[in-house]
């Protein structure tokens, strides 16, 4: 065979789609409460949250999950706001379950947004759905307790941590939480590229390229920070806007996409390129933070973006978990 007529590997390599790349150098997580859209792009993980558990739960495709839940919790000698609060729990843990038999890795189950500043009610949440994990055969290692960014959240999750629960700290916007967070070693972090983003653009009018995107910064500078200092904390970038925002963040421990982008990054086979490495991290110019909790909430409060966000992201996440509550209250 003539040297012309030889295989050339280039075009099978391209024909590889972003999707596929992106998960040659990241954890690719699905952002979705949607089985089928997680059987569709297989991934490693995957992160619920109120918001994603209300619009599934709503979809006829589910309504048997919570029938069973509803069933299942008829039995219990529960009434009023002690049951309906029981059932909040089992469906989210029910879902969660049905989600780890399709993916191999771990699934995020958030605690209550009313909770966010209760460091002792997250703890006793935490271990309320790893209790209900257990009761479906489902071990603790492949939980992430989600809990808001906060003072008492990250207390929460260092108690957790020590106990051997592992937590997901989301609603995180600010270096000086990441760095709080990694401090108690909490096992990963969520910081929201999209919100930060809707921020600045909502503040200054303008359109950012990817690359000066302020939400990808924001989580270059994190992720820069703990590969520095030598931190175990995974880095997940959540909260996408758009492909532009995770083509920038390619090399990033995680990142936690919605089933619409993951749609975009499978639909494409153009070259993708590593973005974030440790190697390059290690080298940057930054100065290890030494947080108390006076430290800790006098950097929050002069970042106004990552205390309105906060705010706002709980703000959110209570009202859709009110909404859950209703319509779970209308099929009992």
């Amino acid at each position: 065979m003539s040297s012309t007529a030889q295989l050339d590997p280039t075009p099978a390599a391209q024909a590889l789609s972003q999707l596929d790349q992106l998960k040659k150098m990241t954890k690719v997580v699905a952002d979705t409460g949607d089985f089928d859209s997680i059987k569709e792009f297989a991934p490693q993980d995957a992160t619920t949250n109120p918001s994603l558990i209300l619009k599934a739960a709503q979809m006829p495709a589910y309504k048997h999950l919570l029938d069973e839940v509803i069933a299942r919790n008829k039995s219990l000698n529960l009434s009023g706001k002690a049951q309906l609060s029981h059932i909040m729990d089992d469906i989210l843990v029910s879902f969660g379950t049905e989600i780890l038999k399709i993916v191999p890795g771990r699934v995020s189950t958030e605690t209550d947004a009313n909770l966010s500043f209760d460091t002792e009610g997250l703890v006793g949440k935490a271990h309320k759905f790893i209790a209900l994990y257990q009761e479906k055969g489902v071990a603790k290692e492949r939980i992430l307790i989600k809990i808001a960014s906060t003072w008492e959240g990250i207390r929460a999750a260092g108690i957790l941590q020590k106990e051997g629960i592992n937590c997901n700290m989301t609603l995180l916007f600010s270096l000086a939480q990441a760095a709080a967070c990694a401090d108690v070693n909490a096992k990963l972090i969520s910081p929201f590229v999209g919100r930060i983003l809707d921020w600045y653009k909502a503040k200054t009018g303008k359109d950012y390229a990817p690359a000066e995107d302020p939400g990808v910064q924001s989580v270059r500078e994190i992720y820069a920070y703990y590969k520095k200092f030598g931190y175990q904390t995974e880095v997940m970038g959540a909260s996408f806007r758009n492909v532009g925002e995770i083509f920038e963040l390619a090399g990033c421990d995680a990142l936690t996409i919605s089933p619409n982008l993951l749609a975009e990054l499978k639909k494409s086979t153009a070259p993708m390129e590593r973005k974030l490495s440790p190697a390059i991290a290690r080298e940057s110019n930054l100065d290890k933070l030494e947080l108390d909790e006076k430290k800790f909430r006098w950097l929050f409060n002069e970042d106004a973006m990552a205390i309105e966000k906060t705010s706002e992201g709980i703000r959110i996440f209570a009202a859709d978990a009110l909404k859950l509550e209703k319509h779970i209250a209308g099929q009992l």
